[in-house]
């Protein structure tokens, strides 16, 4: 349902924002950036995960995602059950509504169109799929932008998944092997791009003393409460049995060498992974970050010389301060930001963590730290230009009322925003 013409644009920001997880709030505040610099008159409001935080966050109006406020606790009573099943038809409703009262709806980067993670279709994916197709049958352009995506095996997921996507009136992927993914679940991606996530357009923390020689100071570790992606739930506790005891590894090692550990997480989930490695290590030398912003994580990764994480934007923090670092992949997503980065080299598996691997690769990359800083500060150039192109290409397809006569078209440097 459109404003009436010359009425500011009304645009709503869905996802699991304000939820805990900060690469999903950092993902919000560019885009709440871009909006602010590029449609100040616009009016903004939210319906989302944690919709209070959002709002004190913020300072913009949300609501709520879910009408059943037990929506992610685990349903054993049979009325918890119905409360459920009766939240899914409400809001289906809930949710139209919503997207009625919108011009534009955005869903700021988050992996939305993957399951790396344990994920229920009755979850978010569900929530997505009435989003999208509210939009379409209401009139609201539904944009996914710089999201990421990957195969799903769980067929409910899939469908809801991909349903999510056609139904869509835009869409643009943070890596090319997400584009890649919806190709392979039947969604015609010809005319999606391929830009940067959307966290490269966020501004970086002051700069702080690059070490001059080869480092020997404090080491940045993200952790993460990994248990596998949603296929490996019949061997989730193995796979995080074998993560927590090669960090563990990990980490000792490096106190041994007298190196100062900080460990740091992405979403309040992780707090259990770093308890464990403090009472593990037991050592005045590791010690744990609070963060609550993708700055504070910034700031954490500049004031160290190398760094070692697994979250997705534990690992964007480290590289666009310029931080040399390792990542422990467990998706393609990893693999594809370490290559754009010019750090392809440096990735190691999530699933099989070999400490003494992971330390031969961790002494390489501080050997080459020289170099590889120099290399991320060309390519942290690089990422923030095509983030400026993604939205611009976004004001062209969702306000092209607002579209400058000397907006740049985004059509000819396409191969440059994909370039590794």
């Amino acid at each position: 349902m459109r404003s009436p013409k010359g009425a500011p644009a009304r645009v709503g920001l869905f996802g699991l924002l304000g939820s805990g997880n900060l690469g999903n709030d950092a993902s919000l505040e560019a885009v709440l950036g871009y909006l602010r610099e590029d449609h100040p008159d616009a009016v903004v409001d939210a319906l989302c995960g944690g919709a209070e935080v959002v709002t004190t966050r913020y300072g913009i109006p949300a609501t709520r995602l879910h009408w059943f406020r037990g929506e992610y606790r685990t349903a054993s009573r049979a009325g918890s059950v119905a409360a459920k099943g009766v939240g899914k038809l409400i809001d289906i409703v809930r949710t139209a509504a919503w997207v009625r009262g919108h011009d534009v709806v955005i869903v700021p980067g988050m992996g939305v169109l993957e399951a790396t993670l344990p994920l229920r279709p009755w979850g978010f994916p569900y929530s997505l799929f009435l989003l999208c197709a509210s939009g379409r049958l209401l009139g609201t352009r539904v944009a996914l932008v710089s999201v990421g995506a990957a195969a799903i095996g769980n067929r409910p997921t899939r469908t809801l998944v991909r349903w999510s996507a056609r139904l869509a009136a835009y869409r643009s992927y943070r890596d090319a092997p997400s584009r890649d993914a919806m190709r392979a679940m039947g969604v015609d991606t010809t005319r999606d791009e391929v830009y940067p996530d959307l966290a490269f357009s966020l501004p970086k923390p002051a700069a702080a003393d690059v070490p001059s020689g080869p480092p020997a100071g404090p080491v940045c570790v993200g952790v993460m409460a990994f248990h596998g992606g949603d296929d490996d739930r019949s061997r989730a506790e193995e796979i995080h049995r074998r993560y927590l005891d090669g960090t563990i590894r990990f980490v000792r090692t490096l106190v041994e060498d007298g190196r100062p550990v900080r460990l740091l997480t992405g979403d309040r989930v992780d707090a259990e992974v770093v308890a464990a490695i403090l009472d593990a290590v037991d050592s005045p030398l590791v010690t744990a970050a609070e963060t609550s912003s993708l700055d504070d994580l910034m700031k954490e990764m500049a004031s160290v010389d190398t760094a070692v994480a697994i979250r997705y934007h534990n690992i964007i923090s480290a590289l666009k301060v310029g931080t040399p670092t390792l990542a422990l992949s467990y998706a393609a997503k990893s693999e594809a930001l370490m290559e754009r980065m010019g750090l392809g080299a440096y990735s190691h598996p999530a699933r099989e963590v070999d400490a003494a691997r992971l330390l031969a690769q961790f002494r390489e990359l501080e050997e080459n730290a020289a170099d590889l800083r120099k290399t991320l500060a060309e390519r942290n150039l690089i990422a923030a230009q095509q983030v400026k192109d993604q939205f611009a290409a976004l004001t062209a397809a969702l306000f092209p009322d607002n579209v400058h006569p000397n907006t740049r078209s985004h059509d000819h440097d396409r191969s440059l925003r994909e370039t590794p």
